[in-house]
Parts: C-alpha cells; sequence; structure tokens
C-alpha cells in the first residue's frame, strides 16, 4: 500500500487518537501511524463478513475478479456475483450467509471496495478489523482493547461512480460514526472523525439511501434490512495471517 503521506503528512491526522478517512487513498494515508485500522462497508463486504465468520467461516478478502485460482489454491469456496448466485450460493449478498451450506469453512470474498481495502492493508503491518452497523458496538470494543492508547484508523470504503472514481456512501459514513462513537469516550477526535459521529447521530433509514435504493430496484431488499441492523452482532472479524477470523473471543 502507497505511503501518500511523504507528500501529504497533514493528512494523517497524527494529533489525535481516532481517525477517519475515506476509500484506499484513505486507506494508506491512515494505516502508516495507527495502530488498528477499522474497515467499513456495509452494504455490502462487512456486513456479510460478520455473517460468514459468526458461523464460523473464515473469510480471505479478495480484490476483484479472477479469484477462482486463489480459492482452488486454498481449498475454500468462492462466493460467487450478487446477481448471478444460484440458489444456496454464497455471494456478496448478505442473506447468502444467513443459512450458509454446513460444509463451506472458507471463503474467497472478492469486492471492489471493503475487500479490496483490507486486503491492501493485509501487508501494511496494521491489525485490521471488519466493522458494519451489526457489530459497531463488539468491535469498538475489541479495538479499544487492543490498541489501548495507540492510534485508531477507521475507513470508510465507499462506492463506485460508472468511471471507477470513488462515490462516498452515507451507510458507510453511518457505520464509520457508530463506531467511533463508541470509541470516543477514551480518545481524541480529528475533526474528519468527530464528523463521521455526528453523521451516525443524524442516521436515518438504511433503506432510503442510494446504494439501499440500488439494492432494492435489482432484487435486493433482504440485505439491505440484514445491514440495516445494529450491534446484533458479538462477532469480530481480525485478519490473521490473511483471514479474517473471529477475534471477539479473544
Amino acid at each position: 500500500m502507497a505511503d501518500i503521506r511523504r507528500d501529504h503528512l497533514a493528512w494523517g491526522q497524527e494529533a489525535y487518537t481516532l481517525r477517519f478517512d475515506w476509500g484506499p487513498a484513505g486507506a494508506a494515508a491512515l494505516a502508516p501511524g495507527a495502530a488498528v485500522v477499522v474497515v467499513i462497508d456495509v452494504l455490502s463486504f462487512t456486513t456479510t463478513l460478520s455473517l460468514a465468520v459468526e458461523r464460523g467461516i473464515a473469510v480471505m478478502p479478495y480484490p476483484w475478479r479472477d479469484a477462482a485460482e486463489v480459492a482452488a489454491r486454498h481449498d475454500a469456496t468462492l462466493a460467487a456475483g450478487r446477481s448471478t448466485a444460484g440458489p444456496g450460493q454464497i455471494s456478496l449478498s448478505p442473506c447468502s450467509l444467513v443459512d450458509p451450506p454446513p460444509e463451506v469453512r472458507r471463503l474467497v470474498l472478492p469486492s471492489p471496495n471493503g475487500s479490496a481495502i483490507s486486503s491492501a492493508l493485509a501487508s501494511a503491518g496494521v491489525t485490521v478489523v471488519g466493522a458494519s452497523l451489526r457489530n459497531a458496538a463488539a468491535a469498538a470494543a475489541w479495538v479499544d482493547r487492543e490498541a489501548a492508547d495507540r492510534p485508531v484508523a477507521v475507513i470508510a470504503a465507499g462506492e463506485r461512480w460508472p468511471d471507477g472514481s470513488l462515490r462516498p456512501a452515507l451507510e458507510d459514513l453511518w457505520g464509520a460514526g457508530a463506531v467511533i462513537d463508541a470509541l470516543a469516550g477514551s480518545r481524541s477526535c480529528s475533526p474528519e472523525a468527530g464528523a463521521a459521529r455526528a453523521a451516525y447521530a443524524a442516521r436515518g433509514p438504511l433503506a432510503l439511501v442510494g446504494s439501499g435504493r440500488e439494492l432494492a430496484t435489482i432484487g435486493f431488499e433482504g440485505d439491505v434490512t440484514v445491514a440495516a441492523e445494529e450491534s446484533v452482532s458479538e462477532a469480530v472479524p481480525v485478519l490473521r495471517d490473511g483471514w479474517f477470523i473471529d477475534g471477539g473471543s479473544g
């Protein structure tokens, strides 16, 4: 992961122990100074991730596409595309992990946003945690113990416009704000983190945000319903040796 802070030191938010930014570039800016980086991709990578690790499934984040060889090499199931998955087949859809096939113990889960960021962070020398609205409280409690008084970075993955540029996604801002709100009592918030916290306090129905409306139009309203559940999971996906596993008991 490129260290863009060589030329832009002000972007690192070093004066604060709780930091927030967006997308791959934000992750690259904040990771070098953080003990833990929390990745947020509410619709849908980190919501699907939380459901998987709840069920004892180890998850490898993968940037996107062309993951069949990787899955075969690790004797893992490869998640299908959300719109192309057949009945009973796991995909990026959170609903596909509500009752997964019992034989699935390892899952390669590609996505162009949260998964790609997590994969890039795997070599950055920081602890990476996946969080969503479903597990925000549990993830924040785990991070608080793990990081102690060291800095924490929270990264909203965002979505993509058709031209590939970052589309800041309100659901990820709310998810980040939920984690930041739970951590803020013992940490100093950067202005960026404070803004995410304020957005979470002012949140509305997830079904009304752009990404929620988009999923509804293609028949995935159920994914939005699952993703909107707040702090119902104790799972804490922690990236260890390339795989997310549940660190909640640790």
